[in-house]
């Protein structure tokens, strides 16, 4: 029995996709404990039974609407991912202190569990919850790359172990990407595992009202993720027009967690709610339309949901080009996009052949990948060699 201590941040996104493989591993008699800055949220989404050791954090908080590609890199970098890193790294310690684990899987957004892990001289798993990055999204602006690796290795001299080599975003003994190349592209970093989503079970308040879905339209899932309340309601005001031109043969459920549109009472075309049960929704809808959030996009994918993809910010350009790419989808300005040309994409990914049959595709790789109990054996095979040799020393 080997122990494993997942170190995340305090975001939706990042926490789901290492449930499914903590949970594997746990019902595969392996010891798991986490590592969050906010243990309520760890909880709702692991389990009320779920290890959790304390540790400081930052919230992420709202940043400027306006802020788009380098500057917003750069603001959630040095207004979050950082000043998270610092925090987090003397809870990260006290729990490898504690629970003794055999492997850390940290978050690639969490940077302190692969630096104190580095300084500690443990073997290392990277949780790669997007694949954005896969491609050096980053490598063709010299500054910013230059700017990324300032700041890492800054951080290492303060938490890790500064005659490390290692970019803490990639372990060089393992990094688990949940996708596949048939949405992602292939990459030629070193030791990372293609293992698809990790869908995991997720509970689903009672009192959605199934009975208002109606079998004789097409139905359309609308949703910007958790973290985009603040300036998602110009679009989701156009996406209502887009619904309400085509409710002759077209339903909408829409996340709206800020409130930001009139309610729909009573309505048989629009159901406009705080928030909805994604993943059984996916099961029923014909398309999505969403911010291109990794996990949402994967999701829908999953269940070969094909998607209309407005980015906003951080890695979603990267994971919207993917899906346009992959035939899966069509791309639309978040900022500009009016009721007409979302009608259009929607009916593209709703009655055109080609992404319905491209997203059939990823979803037949996705499933083959295997998921969380890939990612388990993956780990399980880590954590059988202490002594395992990074790759990046298979190369020398």
């Amino acid at each position: 029995m080997s122990g494993f201590l997942f170190v995340v941040p305090p975001l939706v996104g990042h926490i789901n996709p290492a449930v499914g493989v903590a949970a594997e591993l746990a019902a595969r008699g392996h010891r798991v404990a986490w590592v969050c800055a906010d243990a309520g949220l760890l909880r709702r989404l692991a389990g009320p039974q779920a290890r959790v050791f304390p540790c400081a954090g930052t919230a992420e908080g709202e940043r400027p609407a306006d802020l788009r590609g380098a500057e917003a890199l750069k603001f959630l970098w040095e207004w979050f991912l950082v000043p998270l890193a610092d925090a987090m790294a003397p809870g990260v310690r006290a729990a490898v202190d504690d629970f003794r684990p055999d492997v850390v899987v940290a978050d690639q957004q969490a940077f302190a569990g692969a630096l104190v892990a580095e300084r500690l001289g443990l073997p290392w798993a990277t949780s790669a919850t997007t694949s954005a990055e896969f491609g050096g999204a980053y490598d063709g602006i010299p500054k910013v790359a230059e700017w990324l690796r300032d700041r890492l290795t800054e951080l290492r001299e303060r938490i890790g172990d500064p005659a490390g080599t290692a970019d803490p975003r990639f372990s060089p003994y393992l990094t688990l990407a949940f996708t596949t190349p048939e949405l992602a592209g292939p990459t030629d970093r070193p030791a990372v595992r293609y293992v698809g989503p990790s869908i995991s079970e997720r509970p689903v308040a009672d009192g959605f009202p199934w009975e208002w879905l109606d079998p004789s339209r097409e139905r359309v899932l609308v949703s910007l993720g958790t973290a985009n309340a603040d300036v998602g309601g110009r679009f989701l005001a156009e996406c209502v027009a887009a619904v309400r031109e085509r409710a002759h043969r077209v339903q909408a459920l829409v996340a709206d967690p800020g409130s930001t549109l009139p309610p729909a009472a009573d309505d048989k075309d629009l159901l406009i709610l705080p928030s909805l049960p994604q993943l059984p929704l996916l099961e029923r809808v014909d398309a999505v339309v969403c911010h291109a959030g990794h996990n949402t996009v994967c999701e829908s994918l999953w269940h070969g949901v094909p998607l209309v993809v407005a980015p906003i910010r951080d890695d979603q350009p990267v994971i919207a080009g993917q899906v346009v790419d992959a035939g899966a989808g069509v791309r639309v300005r978040f900022g500009r996009v009016t009721a007409p040309r979302l009608g259009e994409a929607l009916d593209t990914v709703l009655y055109e052949p080609g992404p319905r049959t491209a997203a059939a595709r990823i979803r037949t790789a996705f499933r083959a990948a295997g998921g969380a109990p890939a990612a388990a054996t993956h780990l399980e095979r880590l954590a059988a060699d202490p002594h395992a040799r990074r790759a990046d020393e298979q190369a020398d």
